[in-house]
């Protein structure tokens, strides 16, 4: 609607991220964060780091009786929503660019779909089934996500009315009233009466960051993604460490070997040296250097699978692509981090608070230790690249540890190996590791791979797993938007999710 009604693709992404926190509520919500890159006209690329801190409150004393950040619940609604700080800067990007379109019009349809009710997915509605146990008891919860206090069913129609009376005076009043003005008290005054660690003072303080991609160029263009706290350093570290392997077949034994090694080496990278970026032990161009690349290249095995030290990781997150024909072109990923995430909703605004704070560790000297007004790790990291061949392509997925995987298996079959969109994004997936609260941490296969690649791999060391499932939510929704040198735009989206792709 934006991109018809003359907005930019950048509009068009502040609109869909507004409208899909409404409809979506289990993977993202104006409580959590987002990331975003954005690809001007002009060839520049620019990041916006869009995740809030760690409360004032939010000391290790408060967690005292815990071993860990607990899950759920108020002490897990620690850190500040950054997603709508992100709107912001996102909207003066588009300003920049010849964007027009008021915010009633970004917002509108956002505001409808909570007054007048949205569908539930089957995705929501299987989540809130799964979690019910653990979800019932949050403030808020069970008055906005449930039916007659049980789990609603696919398709079910539920309401978000107090969050429609936000987004609709956010319209009017502007985005900056969610932190500095009426919203924001209301927010903090909530959140004191739940006993979060967020206080008004922290919303007040909060402001998302413009910030320069992190970048690396491989043989087929120059790939971009977003600096710490994310781990898209991880995810261009995977793809470099490929393109230096030199695989000439796709699906087969190298490839997905090779992927699953470099995720190894890139993995070890991100546990070690990922944090908030204010605080980073070390610049992170340093590990992408093609000295430090091609060493690392060096230790993959190309028959035997190194051992795996199986760090932790999971995550319930949307991706979404835009582009119009301008050469505007977008990749933003938006979260509460696990499904429902703090599963706290803010009965005067309608907010759903992410739990991404419970990333932080209690243990002192810890990498990600907590302590207010700082950071934590992000799984979250939209991806980017100018192809050589002049195509510009916004791609991501959700999925915890499984994005970057994730990410390089689409990227490798549409762009080295030449499949079509849609196959890159159907054709069978792999996890290394964490996602979706998941214990195992073994490799995880679709049904659908060969038996003789299955044996292969098992062959060569790899602990291999293979699911009932042919299609599997555990291996993330992918999707993907090129631009091509003529002009026109392709999009496509994972059939193993509730979203899709349209154009004009």
């Amino acid at each position: 609607m934006v991109l018809a009604e003359g907005g930019n693709a950048v509009e068009a992404m502040v609109a869909m991220a507004a409208q899909i926190a409404v409809v979506y509520p289990h993977m993202n919500h104006l409580g959590g964060d987002g990331f975003w890159l954005i690809r001007e006209p002009s060839g520049r690329v620019r990041a916006i780091e869009a995740c809030g801190p760690a409360g004032a409150r939010a000391v290790p004393e408060l967690y005292r009786e815990h071993e860990a950040i607990p899950p759920r619940g108020p002490l897990a609604a620690l850190t500040v929503p950054g997603a709508v700080g992100g709107w912001i800067v996102a909207l003066e990007a588009a300003r920049a660019a010849g964007g027009r379109m008021p915010r009633d019009v970004l917002l509108g349809p956002a505001v409808r779909a909570a007054r007048e009710g949205y569908v539930v997915t089957r995705g929501q509605a299987r989540l809130a089934a799964e979690n019910f146990d653990e979800l019932r008891s949050a403030p808020g919860f069970a008055a906005t996500f449930l039916a007659d206090g049980k789990p609603p069913e696919a398709g079910a129609v539920l309401r978000q009315s107090a969050l429609a009376a936000t987004l609709d005076h956010l319209a009017h009043a502007g985005l900056d009233d969610f932190y500095r003005g009426d919203v924001g008290r209301e927010i903090a005054a909530d959140l004191e009466r739940i006993g979060s660690p967020v206080t008004r003072a922290d919303l007040e303080r909060y402001h998302a960051v413009a910030r320069e991609p992190l970048e690396v160029a491989i043989a087929a263009g120059t790939l971009f993604n977003t600096p710490p706290p994310t781990q898209g350093l991880a995810s261009l570290i995977i793809l470099a460490l490929f393109d230096r392997l030199a695989v000439r077949e796709a699906e087969s034994f190298e490839h997905v070997h090779g992927l699953v090694e470099a995720t190894k080496r890139a993995f070890r990278v991100r546990d070690r040296f990922i944090t908030d970026f204010d605080h980073l032990p070390h610049p992170p161009e340093r590990f992408l250097t093609p000295a430090f690349l091609d060493a690392e290249a060096r230790k993959i095995d190309p028959r035997r699978a190194a051992k795996w030290p199986a760090p932790p990781g999971e995550g319930d997150t949307i991706w979404m692509g835009a582009a119009d024909a301008s050469g505007l072109v977008v990749s933003y990923i938006q979260s509460l981090y696990w499904e429902f995430g703090s599963g706290c909703v803010l009965p005067t605004t309608g907010v759903l608070m992410q739990n991404r704070g419970t990333s932080f560790s209690l243990e002192r000297g810890a990498l990600n230790a907590l302590r207010p007004g700082r950071k934590p790790f992000h799984t979250l990291n939209p991806a980017l690249a100018e192809l050589r061949d002049g195509r510009v392509i916004a791609y991501g997925t959700m999925g915890g540890d499984g994005q970057p995987q994730t990410q390089a298996a689409v990227f490798t079959r549409y762009v080295m190996f030449r499949q079509p969109l849609e196959a890159a994004l159907d054709k069978p997936r792999w996890l290394l590791g964490r996602t979706w609260g998941s214990p195992v941490v073994n490799l995880r296969l679709e049904a659908r791979f060969p038996e003789r690649l299955v044996d292969r791999l098992l062959s060569a060391g790899h602990d291999v797993d293979v699911l009932a499932e042919p299609y599997s939510d555990t291996m993330g929704h992918a999707g993907a938007v090129v631009l091509h040198p003529d002009g026109t735009l392709e999009g496509g989206h994972d059939p193993r999710a509730d979203g899709g792709a349209a154009g004009l």
